[in-house]
């Protein structure tokens, strides 16, 4: 984001023009810390004039505080400014294939408060799910009301396709799923919810937050493995989401010629070889699926892994061939800066390279076949309800005057 000076431009009256650099003061704060005005001014472009009417008008506000001041060599002690907003809170719901977890947490990214539940994966019963959901959700906004806070935010993560107006699951293999008002279902059980509540699909947020960890990337294949198999195709820092919001549903390219039949009515899709239902049989932990959940099974299956069991690698070669096919598949589409991967694949990384990398074109002195990297995403479990949460910090800057107090 870049500084807009004068009153207005041909696109921006004065009033835009003050969010603009309200909000870049607060980028500024959010991405590099507390910071003195003079720094911010250094880092905006802004004048020192400007950024001490703004910085007066958001501490006025309570969005902005003085820390202490820094003393230290000659001069005057240096003052900077701190994110503050104490009066609102941001929270997220995510709806995984094992738990339902609440997350609420300060504009600046303090957690205040995290309830997760297993709701036991009940197949084709959303409302024994939703039960479970909007349990947990009304324990999370409790909490903020106990802290005094306001919820300026509100997002539900599913892992699922979401597409519609007003946005709802398409399907949920995972789960069992049709489609599904997941909103809507919610306001039936927790009254006095906020009025714009926003359904995320998680491997769109997910993605969007591994990529802000990567300076000058801006097309990127995403694919992760947790429940099912899922991913995000960027291209110029945006989600491909497609016409009917299934762009990037990864797990179910068809690569198997006469596979087996998948949930979703095709066969020999990606997920019916490579999917965790199916490498977690193949190393004989179906068992520890049942009765500890899907991500201890996951954790115990990458362990097994790393110690050499044979059972369990075994079934991840036969499974990571598969993911390197659809890589290759995708980045000779897409010929993308990067590809990420998530989830408990991310542990895996390296050999999901070398899949994807035993079968690429080599021209003799040739530019425009070169190697596409493939990078372990770096936020774990929480990526999506922090892509969520840091997705809901943009929109809550972007007009902090009216969001934050």
């Amino acid at each position: 984001m870049t500084a807009v000076g004068g009153e207005s431009t041909p696109s921006l009256v004065s009033g835009d023009v003050r969010r603009h650099n309200l909000a870049l003061v607060l980028e500024t704060i959010v991405r590099g810390g507390p910071s003195a005005r003079s720094e911010i001014a250094d880092s905006t472009g802004l004048t020192r004039g400007s950024v001490t009417a703004l910085t007066a008008a958001l501490t006025d506000a309570g969005v902005l505080r003085e820390s202490e001041p820094l003393v230290g060599g000659r001069g005057r002690p240096l003052t900077r400014l701190e994110l503050a907003a104490d009066g609102v809170a941001l929270a997220v719901l995510q709806i995984d294939a094992d738990t339902a977890t609440v997350l609420v947490s300060s504009v600046a990214g303090d957690e205040l408060f995290r309830h997760v539940v297993h709701h036991g994966r009940p197949m084709g019963d959303a409302d024994a799910v939703l039960d479970v959901g909007a349990d947990v959700l009304a324990r999370g906004l409790a909490a903020a009301e106990a802290a005094g806070r306001r919820v300026a935010d509100l997002s539900v993560v599913v892992f699922a396709p979401v597409g519609g107006d007003p946005a709802r699951v398409i399907a949920d293999t995972d789960l069992g799923w049709g489609e599904v008002d997941v909103v809507a279902a919610l306001r039936t059980r927790i009254a006095h919810l906020p009025a714009d509540i926003r359904l995320e699909a998680d491997v769109n947020v997910a993605a969007l937050a591994e990529l802000s960890l990567l300076s000058g990337i801006r097309d990127a294949v995403y694919i992760k493995s947790n429940s099912g198999i899922g991913g995000a195709v960027i291209v110029d820092g945006r989600v491909a989401a497609g016409r009917a919001g299934v762009g990037g549903a990864l797990g179910h390219l068809p690569l198997v010629p006469g596979g087996a039949l998948c949930e979703c009515g095709q066969t020999g899709c990606l997920v019916t070889v490579a999917g965790p239902d199916v490498v977690l049989a193949a190393a004989g932990l179906g068992e520890r699926l049942g009765t500890d959940g899907l991500t201890a099974a996951l954790d115990e299956f990458v362990a097994r892994i790393s110690a050499g069991d044979a059972a369990a690698c075994s079934a991840w070669d036969g499974a990571v061939d598969w993911i390197g096919r659809a890589l290759q598949v995708l980045t000779m589409t897409l010929d993308p800066d990067v590809v990420i991967i998530g989830g408990y694949w991310a542990a895996l990384t390296p050999s999901i390279d070398r899949a994807l990398h035993a079968n690429r074109p080599f021209v003799v002195g040739s530019p425009f076949y070169p190697d596409t990297p493939v990078l372990a995403g770096r936020l774990g479990n929480d990526v999506a309800l922090l892509g969520a949460l840091w997705a809901a910090r943009d929109r809550v800057l972007a007009d902090p005057l009216r969001s934050c107090v």
